[in-house]
Order: C-alpha cells, then sequence, then structure tokens
C-alpha cells in the first residue's frame, strides 16, 4: 500500500491550541469545550471505528478526562453515524476524523495504522498510544491523569510504558443499555489471568524510526545496529523497567514483566449479552470469519474479580458528556445512533438465532476460568522467528538471558502473581488433581483453587520456594508462631515439619481455603496437636478488633501477616495498637503483599517508630521481614 503524507492546507492561520497538523476542518466551529494542553506536548490516542455510533461520546468523554490532548480516529463503511458524530467532534476542535480507504487483500486495522504512519497529527505528536474502540484507559498512578502518568515515566528515564489488557466480562448483564460502559462493567478477570494479558504501549513516537503496530510499534531495521535501541526504554504497567527483547518483538506481558499498580487497559470485548448480539451479526474491525461465537464469549466475558477503578473518573466524564450533548448536531446524531440500536435489537429479538445466541452464551459463561483454553492461530515455531530475528536481536537476547542465569533467583512468584485464584473459589464441582511433594507437604494441582502460574510451580515442587526455604531459618527458637492468613497451611505446615521446636497458630477466615487446609494437611500426614493449631476465631467485620483480639489471646513471639484483609490502612492502625509484649518478629507476604505491595513501604516508617528494622533477606517480590530491636528513647536527643 502507499499512502502520500497530507499537507498542511494553505491559509490556515494556526489558532492558540491549534494542534500540529491539524487538518482545514478542525476547530472549524466555536465550542465551549477545549482541547487539553498537555504538559508533555501532542499526547495522540489512534483508534479504529466502525458502527460505534452508540459508543463515541462515551469513549471521547472518557480519554479527554484521562488527558489525551488530541484523538485520531480512522472509520470504514459506518453504516450507522459513527463517522458522522466523528467529523462533528473534529468541527469542535476535539477530534481528528480520517476515512480509512482499504485497500484489496488489505483488513481494516493494519489499513488504518499504515494511513497513520503517514498522517500529519500522528507524525507531530510526542506521544501515541493506538486503541481498539472497546478499550479505555485506566490510570491508577497519582491523580489519575496522563500529565502524571508520562511525568513519572520521564522521571524514570524512559520514554514509553507498556499497558497491560485487563478482561472485563459482561457481569451478568443482559440487556443492552446506553448508560456508560465502565459504570456497567465492574467484573474483570484476575491479574493473574494470562490469557489476558496482550499489551498496548504508549510511546515517543518517532516515524522515521518506528512502524506503528496494533500492540506495539515495531523498530525500524535500519535502526537496530545502531545506538538507538539503547536509547528506548519502556516501563512496564507498574513502573518496572521492561525487559529488552520487548524492543524488537512481543504482544502480550509475560510473568516476569506484567504489572497493573500504575495503569492498565480496561478491554470491555463482550459488554452484556445485547451488546455482543449485535456485534456478532454486524462484523468486525478485522474481519475475523465468526469471531464471537460461544469460545469467544467464554474467553471473554470473566467476572471473578471487581474492579472499580474506572469510577474515579465519573465525575469529569459525566461533566465532559454534558457539555458534548449541548451542541445539537451532536446531540442528534447520539440520540440517532442510540436509537438506530435500539431498533436493530427490537429486530434481532424476533428471530430465532438471536435466543438461541442467548441460550449459548448462557451456558459458554459457566465455564470456570480454570477451564478456559485459549490457543493461538498457530503454534509458536522457534525456529521460525529465530529466523525472523535480527542480529542485534539474537545478541541481546542472547546477553539478557545469559545476566539472568548468572544472579540465582527463586521461581516466579512476582507480584502480583499469586498462589490462589482471586475471587469466589467454587468446590462444588468435582476435579481430578493429581498429588505432588513439595518441601516437606504434598499438594494438589487443584485448578479451582490455585492460579496458572501457582500451578506450574506445584508441579515443579517449587510451589512458594522462597518462603519455604528461608521462613524455617529465620524464625527464632521455641518461638509461639501466629499466622493470620494461612491459605491452605503450607507454610506453617513446612515450618511445623522442619522446625519442631515452634509451636504454630493458624487463621484463615476464607472457608474454602480452611477446607483445603484440612486437605493439604491430610496429605502431607500434618497432624494436628498443641504445637500445631488451626484457630476457630475469625478476623469479624473489623479487621483491626479481630486480629488484636487473636494477638491478645496468644502474645505471639513471631506475627506473620498474610490475609489481604490487612490492608496499608488497617496495619497503619492495628500495630501502634500491638499489646505487650509485643512481636520480636513481623512479615508480611502472600495475599497480603499480592494486593497491598504498591503501599506496604509506607509500613516500615510506622514499624521504625515502634522499633523494627527490615531485616532476614527474603526478595521483596515474596515477603518483608522486621525484627524488633530495642525501642528509640524520646529522652535521648541524639
Amino acid at each position: 500500500m502507499t499512502s502520500k503524507r497530507a499537507k498542511q492546507p494553505e491559509g490556515i492561520v494556526p489558532l492558540a491550541g491549534r494542534p500540529k497538523g491539524a487538518g482545514a476542518r478542525w476547530g472549524s466551529v466555536e465550542f465551549q469545550l477545549k482541547r487539553h494542553d498537555s504538559p508533555h506536548g501532542q499526547v495522540t490516542a489512534l483508534s479504529m471505528m466502525k458502527d460505534e455510533g452508540a459508543y463515541v461520546i462515551e469513549w471521547v468523554a472518557h480519554h479527554l478526562a484521562v488527558g489525551f490532548s488530541d484523538l485520531v480516529v480512522y472509520t470504514n463503511d459506518c453504516s450507522d453515524c459513527t463517522d458522522d458524530m466523528l467529523i462533528r467532534l473534529e468541527e469542535l476542535g476535539l477530534c481528528h476524523h480520517r476515512r480509512n480507504v482499504i485497500p484489496e487483500g488489505i483488513r481494516p486495522q493494519p489499513s488504518a495504522l499504515n494511513y497513520a504512519q503517514e498522517e500529519p497529527v500522528v507524525q507531530q505528536s510526542d506521544w501515541v498510544m493506538v486503541f481498539d474502540a472497546d478499550e479505555f484507559l485506566s490510570i491508577r498512578y497519582g491523580d489519575g491523569t496522563l500529565d502524571s502518568l508520562i511525568a513519572a515515566t520521564k522521571a524514570r528515564g524512559a520514554n514509553g510504558i507498556v499497558v497491560t489488557w485487563r478482561i472485563f466480562g459482561s457481569g451478568g448483564v443482559v440487556d443492552w443499555s446506553h448508560a456508560p460502559v465502565t459504570e456497567q462493567y465492574l467484573w474483570a478477570a484476575p491479574q493473574e489471568w494470562n490469557k489476558g494479558w496482550g499489551v498496548k504501549t504508549l510511546f515517543t513516537f518517532s516515524a522515521d524510526k518506528w512502524k506503528l503496530g496494533i500492540h506495539r510499534p515495531k523498530m525500524k531495521t535500519k535502526w537496530h545496529e545502531t545506538a538507538f535501541p539503547d536509547e528506548v526504554k519502556w516501563l512496564n504497567g507498574s513502573g518496572r523497567e521492561m525487559e529488552d527483547y520487548f524492543k524488537f518483538r512481543g504482544w502480550r506481558s509475560i510473568t516476569r514483566t506484567v504489572g497493573y499498580d500504575w495503569v492498565q487497559l480496561n478491554h470491555y470485548a463482550v459488554k452484556s449479552v445485547d451488546s455482543y448480539a449485535i456485534r456478532k451479526m454486524r462484523g468486525n474491525v478485522n474481519n475475523k470469519a465468526d469471531k464471537y461465537n460461544s469460545d469467544y464469549w467464554s474467553l471473554q466475558d470473566r467476572n471473578e474479580v471487581r474492579d472499580d477503578t474506572m469510577l474515579r473518573y465519573t465525575k469529569q466524564r459525566n461533566e465532559i458528556i454534558v457539555q458534548l450533548l449541548q451542541d445539537p448536531v451532536l446531540n442528534r446524531l447520539h440520540h440517532a445512533a442510540i436509537a438506530r440500536v435500539e431498533g436493530h435489537l427490537a429486530e434481532l429479538r424476533q428471530t430465532e438465532a438471536y435466543h438461541q445466541l442467548v441460550a449459548d452464551l448462557a451456558k459458554a459463561s459457566d465455564v470456570p476460568i480454570s477451564q478456559i483454553v485459549a490457543k493461538p492461530p498457530q503454534a509458536r515455531d522457534k525456529e521460525k522467528i529465530a529466523a525472523l530475528m535480527s542480529d542485534v536481536e539474537k545478541r541481546r537476547g542472547a546477553k539478557a538471558k545469559m545476566e539472568r542465569h548468572a544472579v540465582p533467583k527463586e521461581p516466579i512468584e512476582a507480584v502480583p502473581m499469586g498462589s490462589y485464584r482471586s475471587g469466589r473459589i467454587d468446590l462444588s464441582q468435582d476435579v481430578t488433581a493429581e498429588i505432588y511433594p513439595n518441601h516437606s507437604m504434598k499438594l494438589p494441582s487443584d485448578r479451582r483453587v490455585f492460579t496458572d502460574s501457582a500451578l506450574a510451580l506445584i508441579q515443579s515442587g517449587k510451589f512458594e520456594r522462597g518462603l519455604a526455604r528461608r521462613m524455617p531459618q529465620v524464625l527464632a527458637e521455641q518461638a509461639k508462631v501466629l499466622e493470620i492468613g494461612s491459605a491452605v497451611g503450607f507454610l506453617a505446615g513446612h515450618c511445623a515439619n522442619i522446625r519442631p521446636d515452634l509451636s504454630l497458630y493458624l487463621q484463615e477466615d476464607n472457608p474454602v481455603l480452611r477446607q483445603m487446609l484440612a486437605v493439604v494437611c491430610a496429605l502431607s500426614n500434618r497432624t494436628f496437636n498443641d504445637s500445631f493449631v488451626v484457630m476457630e476465631q475469625g478476623l469479624g467485620s473489623d479487621p483491626v478488633v479481630g486480629a488484636l483480639a487473636l494477638i491478645a489471646a496468644l502474645h505471639p513471639d513471631a506475627l506473620l501477616l498474610s490475609d489481604s484483609q490487612l490492608g496499608t490502612e488497617v496495619l497503619q492502625k492495628l500495630l501502634p495498637m500491638l499489646p505487650a509484649p509485643v512481636p520480636k518478629q513481623i512479615f508480611l507476604y502472600g495475599r497480603l503483599l499480592e494486593q497491598h505491595h504498591a503501599r506496604l513501604p509506607e509500613i516500615d516508617d510506622v514499624l521504625a517508630t515502634l522499633g523494627y528494622v527490615p531485616d532476614y533477606g527474603f526478595d521483596a517480590n515474596i515477603a518483608r521481614g522486621f525484627r524488633r530491636c530495642a525501642p528509640p528513647d524520646p529522652e535521648d536527643p541524639s
């Protein structure tokens, strides 16, 4: 495909706030709502849409609220008013609409990206990110805007951030509604579900160096053997530096690179049953045959964990929507699009195909996440991939591999992976689970309970290896140990087996994990006795009160905290209230660390005021250990 770069029309006088490369239509109608003036220059969201008229207003309003200065949207063959709405938004100075004239043999998305490569607005942008119409950026960092996210990225010397998908399901919603997508659907796949780890990339764009791509840009070959690859520094969604290989290829996060602490990309691929029916009978942007079938629904309709982070944008997004709909043209087009969807849906509901689809999707929704199979279109051919790799990729890849192997590491347990399934665990359906020895315990490879990453470790005998190796070594002699959040009892059981001098008291609020605790101990011949006790007392409605009651009853020498209910706010209240004599050792790990690790450094200061210092040499992704020293003397002027 060939395309000529569009020229800035002659005679156009640049206006204040006018984006670089804007066409003659941009801002030709005076409007109260103005383009965001980003401190980071021209920050552009690039997307492709087809018949998205009912959703355009929310998508635009959300990404204006997030802080994009420019939105460039390509459309092709729209049968609703999607293109007309985007044209009006361009006239109002809030978007750039472009036609995607698709050459024969080219799919719509690649076609649009080829045009975008030559588009003046995109070429003159400082930061670019490619979106689909069902993707919404969700920023946890700072004030939730791109202004703060990009500032943090720059502060780390980086020029890009790789944002991982979070798959959001229907949440049980059947009927179509014009309510905001980001408010209707608040249930998602667990963060550790690696089948949902596709990425999109926000990066500093140079048309000379990068070829735009759906998931990430491709570095042009002529730059591979130069110093440019060393200038590329991309972070993951938790602000950690991406591995070197991702500068050249890859479209998914892996265990070593996934992260959600700073930012994620909410992917609303299915929405309600009605929305799915409409899309299935309309086609899709990539012309994939039979994409919207029941298997796709099972894969994308994930509702295991509630995530309402998006609600932070509600007020500002709604204010923008109100302003947008004050334009009479946009208002008319928006409500015409909604009426068209509702009319089309009324027709669909009269067909047998619609009712059969609803029945099929209901069955597909019942498929447990542990039974979802997401196979790639074709098997991964390592030899073919190696043949396509440039010499510089091979050299850098071999160097990175040698560096990883040179430093002994524990098996991958890094946050936010976790060992246990998020949300409600259902044991009602029987499964066949093989038993594997892990250290001094035995564990079932039960997919209902353990995450995929944990199952791989269980099957190799390396489950929670960092904890299992280190904890028995560091607990004090003859210590009375209280573990709040024992899960299936693996760590406590192993410590009891290795250290018979210890007295261990296990507490777990989750009834399913308590049930599995009994199973694991029975499999491992770990008997309950006076020195290995499962506490009946729970944390109750107030985890501070519940935890203090447990601690006051036992006065443990070592306090092991793993329950995710003991978040940062809870610990800030709980720790200063510890009854005397206070524990000599405190450890934070497990589900507590997985869910709250981003803010746990705040607890260091709290513990320091109580006379605790970091100790014991755990990897920070596995555990945080603290030893009690003599408390500071308030009368000592030094």
